[in-house]
């Protein structure tokens, strides 16, 4: 029984042992990494700032700041006054906080060079991180950063003035100035002119030919301007009936113009007609050509056309433009063949080539068409009720 109280006792006893030595143990195994720690760092507090007895600075190339690599860097040589050695690792040190004076070396080589200089994170433990200066080429000079000029800043003096680049030139003066009556202001201000000619072709069908025009002429300015329609068929040298009509064109926006003014008929066999015309003519969205107009007449005569057209580009240059225009009258005449309501309606498709701006040469095709009484009329004086014209023509204006 004695026996076997002393074989616990040394069991206890040995347990209690090796708890202290695995304390030992731990304590010994966190207390070495701070002992090297402070070992590494105890030879900085043997550093000065003494200028070196020689010319040629004895390389130091296995020097340790912490975790900083800078083989071949002269200590004595630079100012680390201000430097915090305890710290240990300074991955954020700047270079404006060391005067790093670079003594002469070989004029030939060139200063600005500074090959396999690395600012990598001073914190790594691996070359390329590291701040490797071994290869930096310190030819001459000091390297300031705080000297730096960013761009930007006032101009130089010797700059030139924005405002004189018309060489003491002014509007309306000088040598080449225009004399008061030529002088141009704003083209608004000044009239000018224009003839344009839509249509004249010659025209095919039934087995018959003619000639028909269409086109207009204005004097004014922007907003205001006297023009003169016209539109007619000529036949065997003669001219078989015309549409002109003189009118007063104002603009009241940027694609609209109101017009006002008369309008003369003539035709063979036919009395002469006198309306007056109130219209407007301009640019209509996805660039729709509109011309629609309302006439008055004696009698009690009342009209109105419609007319559109559009411009469909195959090149710069080539397009086909198709038109459709549309006649309606409120009372019959049969003087002229006309009947009430809708009297006639013509759609034509035109292909045209802008050898320039002002000349354009076209062929093209017309389906014409009479209606309700109009057709009657037609009927009984021996003419087609339907028609398809050919027709090649040209479009100019000067």
């Amino acid at each position: 029984m004695k026996t076997t109280n002393n074989t616990l006792d040394i069991l206890i006893m040995n347990k209690q042992l090796k708890k202290r030595l695995l304390a030992v143990a731990i304590a010994t195994v966190g207390v070495m990494p701070v002992l090297a720690y402070a070992q590494a760092h105890s030879g900085h507090a043997g550093h000065t700032s003494e200028p070196p007895k020689t010319s040629t600075p004895a390389p130091i190339s296995d020097m340790h700041h912490g975790s900083m690599n800078m083989p071949g860097m002269d200590h004595g040589s630079m100012d680390m006054s201000g430097m915090d050695h305890g710290a240990g690792n300074a991955p954020a040190q700047g270079h404006d906080a060391m005067e790093m004076p670079m003594k002469q070396g070989n004029p030939g080589k060139n200063t600005s060079a500074m090959p396999e200089m690395s600012h990598g994170s001073s914190s790594s433990g691996s070359p390329a991180a590291a701040h490797d200066m071994g290869a930096m080429d310190h030819g001459g000079g000091e390297m300031d950063h705080g000297d730096i000029q960013m761009q930007g800043g006032s101009a130089p003096p010797d700059a030139r003035d924005p405002n004189a680049y018309s060489d003491g030139y002014v509007r309306n003066a000088g040598k080449y100035a225009l004399p008061p009556s030529d002088a141009l202001i704003m083209s608004d201000m000044h009239n000018f002119g224009s003839v344009n000619f839509d249509r004249l072709e010659y025209v095919r069908a039934r087995g018959e030919e003619w000639a028909a025009y269409e086109g207009e002429a204005w004097y004014g300015n922007t907003y205001n301007r006297a023009v003169i329609k016209a539109e007619g068929e000529v036949a065997n040298g003669k001219l078989q009936e015309s549409e002109t009509q003189l009118l007063w064109r104002h603009a009241v926006s940027t694609f609209w113009d109101t017009e006002l003014g008369v309008r003369f008929d003539h035709g063979q066999g036919a009395p002469n007609r006198e309306w007056l015309a109130l219209g407007v003519k301009g640019l209509a969205p996805y660039w729709f050509e509109v011309d629609a107009t309302a006439y008055v007449g004696s009698s009690g005569r009342t009209a109105l056309k419609l007319k559109t057209e559009y411009d469909i580009l195959l090149t710069q240059k080539l397009y086909l433009q198709p038109s459709v225009e549309v006649n309606f009258y409120g009372k019959d005449d049969e003087r002229w063949g006309i009947g009430s309501g809708l009297t006639d309606g013509t759609a034509g498709l035109r292909l045209k080539y802008e050898v320039t701006r002002q000349f354009v040469p076209y062929v093209g095709v017309e389906w014409s068409s009479k209606f309700g009484k109009t057709a009657d009329y037609a009927r009984a004086a021996g003419d087609s009720k339907q028609e398809t014209r050919f027709v090649a023509g040209l479009s100019f204006r000067f």
